[in-house]
């Protein structure tokens, strides 16, 4: 179907994308209503004897959960367009300073200027934090562009209560940035009172982000929003919900709508947009919230994931299954390499690895977009275009993780040019062939992008130098742990490379991985399902995983039967989870 939020995006399977302004005001409006019309101030008193300081003071956690890789700077946005704002606003801006300050996670920056926003500042902190921010907050097409090129690159956005409405038109919350609906996870703010009691599930116990709770659910009290469109778990990894055989759903009066077809109350939640980490929780209506140890931990977490110093997993929780949490632990991800459909467009290739049941695939610059945009996918592309292919990737339930592009450039305007491009599609690496000459300078703006450069192998007549490891090893000697490997499996067996071997040489320069399997050593050799080869796949995998490298991506790259391979691409990627199950660590103890 074709979701008027998404133009030009197909949307198969999910219809309720499909949200028209009518629909969505039909929903919301009554909701918006009683979040307006709620004591916005409402304030609890704190504990006897204490000032609220005191009271965050005494319950903020001694240490942090992980010790920040270098100085965090967190912003604090509390702005409201047209609505009082929440009385737990300035409860949580005190909190967050104090936590960030006591356990050194992060320092905080506060402000209401949506000039803030603009890239020079912008770069300036590693995550904003949305603070019940409701209404319009700011409509300059720069600055939101701004803030999707920040969080889309790797930068981290959270979000509290009313921030599920914030760039909406205010009151009725009617839609005016669906984008920062999607980075977010949700939409709407129906509720009951404002102190509804319910029991709350730990959807994953074990996840980083709910360490604070001890794996038990419990009971509380606060305004807890029912959302809507674009939520779902085909989107978002939920850690917290309303668990519904525990708490009485119609107790209290509901000014909006309160069911859902689905019975599904998510309160919190985790994912990746693009290379940068969301969250988004319900639970900050009231100032209490932000004096509760239990909470303030729970938020502590919440913001060391998004500044990208707690690893936490987001795969969407309705995708998961066995294998891919085996895949979680060990640090490993199966994609889908875009050469494997190079006879498709991109969006083809997207739907085909959605189609696999697969959450990551990689780029290909000589690949079509789509039939829409008959372009390549290379620098050059548009905002609006870039656009798109994020909406397809997101409906899709897809990260790209690496992008492959033949050479990049050792001038400096041509080399910032394509890891501009890296930045905007949010890539963690390229692969590629640069000139050796081209290294220093590929070096400089890999450290300056963070984003890696692994050195792609052909044969040794097209890769004169990067045709085995001795030749990678040779041109990363000294250089930047981001310059490395992209191992082409298929090319090393057919150069008569012994995979096993070069991954021992390789060691922890091994970057990113092309798979493959094939019938033969040998120049003649070609693609089989893994397993049925030569190449000892389940020896290589098992290799990889006792040197303890995490590569990027293990790239499955099917170079045979180009239109008619997915049965055979299926049965690799059922070899590669067989085998993950079965390593330590993954599925095995």
């Amino acid at each position: 179907m074709h979701s008027s939020l998404y133009p030009g995006v197909s949307v198969p399977g999910e219809a309720a994308l499909a949200v028209s302004r009518r629909s969505f005001l039909s929903r919301t409006a009554t909701g918006a209503f009683a979040l307006a019309c709620t004591p916005s101030f409402l304030r609890a008193a704190a504990p006897d004897g204490k000032n609220e300081r005191e009271s965050i003071e005494a319950a903020i956690p001694s240490r942090a959960f992980a010790k920040p890789r270098k100085s965090r700077r967190l912003l604090i946005f509390d702005g409201n367009v047209n609505y009082g704002g929440h009385g737990s606003i300035p409860t949580a801006n005190l909190a967050f300073e104090l936590i960030g300050r006591k356990t050194g996670a992060f320092e905080t920056v506060v402000s209401r200027d949506p000039e803030v926003f603009r890239p020079g500042s912008l770069r300036r902190f590693d995550g904003v934090f949305f603070n019940n921010c409701v209404g319009n907050l700011f409509t300059d097409p720069a600055l939101r562009q701004s803030l999707v090129e920040f969080v889309y690159a790797g930068g981290g956005m959270m979000g509290v209560h009313g921030t599920s409405v914030a760039f909406t038109q205010w009151p009725g919350a009617v839609e005016d940035w669906a984008e920062f609906g999607l980075m977010i996870g949700a939409r709407g703010a129906n509720h009951r009172a404002n102190d509804e009691k319910v029991f709350i599930r730990l959807d994953e116990p074990a996840h980083p982000i709910n360490q604070a709770f001890g794996g038990q659910g419990f009971e509380y009290r606060d305004e807890f929003f029912r959302v809507h469109d674009p939520y779902s778990r085909r989107r978002v990894r939920v850690l917290l919900s309303i668990d519904t055989d525990k708490t009485d759903l119609k107790a209290g009066r509901g000014a909006a709508p309160m069911e859902r077809a689905d019975n599904d109350f998510a309160l919190a939640w985790a994912r990746h947009y693009g290379r940068g980490r969301t969250f988004y929780c319900t639970i900050a209506h009231n100032p209490y919230v932000f004096r509760d140890p239990k909470m303030l931990s729970f938020y502590l977490a919440a913001a060391q994931f998004i500044l990208d110093d707690l690893p936490a997993p987001t795969i969407p929780s309705a995708i998961l299954t066995p294998a891919l949490r085996a895949q979680e632990k060990l640090g490993w991800r199966l994609g889908i390499e875009a050469y494997t459909f190079h006879k498709f467009t991109l969006f083809e290739a997207i739907e085909k690895t959605a189609a696999l049941g697969l959450p990551f695939m990689g780029g290909l610059s000589f690949q079509k977009v789509s039939a829409g945009i008959p372009k390549n996918f290379e620098p050059g592309l548009s905002d609006d275009e870039l656009r798109q292919i994020r909406f397809k990737l997101d409906a899709a339930g897809v990260r790209m993780l690496t992008y492959y592009i033949q050479d990049i450039p050792g001038d400096e305007a041509g080399c910032r040019r394509v890891f501009e491009f890296g930045r905007k599609i949010g890539i963690k690496t390229f692969m590629s062939e640069p000139k050796p000459e081209a290294l220093d300078t590929v070096e400089k703006f890999c450290d300056a992008y963070d984003i890696n450069v692994a050195l792609h192998n052909h044969d040794a007549k097209a890769s004169p130098v990067y045709w085995n490891p001795a030749g990678i090893l040779k041109a990363c000697e000294g250089r930047s742990k981001r310059l490395g490997a992209c191992a082409d499996i298929g090319y090393w067996m057919r150069a008569g490379i012994d995979p096993i071997e070069g991954v021992r040489q390789l060691k922890q320069r091994l970057i990113t991985v092309q798979m493959h399997d094939l019938h033969a050593r040998g120049p003649d050799g070609h693609d089989v399902p893994w397993g049925t080869g030569v190449g000892n796949t389940a020896a290589l995998l098992k290799e990889i995983h006792a040197l303890g490298i995490r590569p990027t991506m293990f790239g499955l790259e099917y170079s045979y039967n180009w239109l008619e391979s997915m049965p055979e691409i299926a049965k690799c990627v059922e070899f590669f989870n067989q085998v993950t199950l079965e390593l330590p660590g993954g599925g095995r103890p």
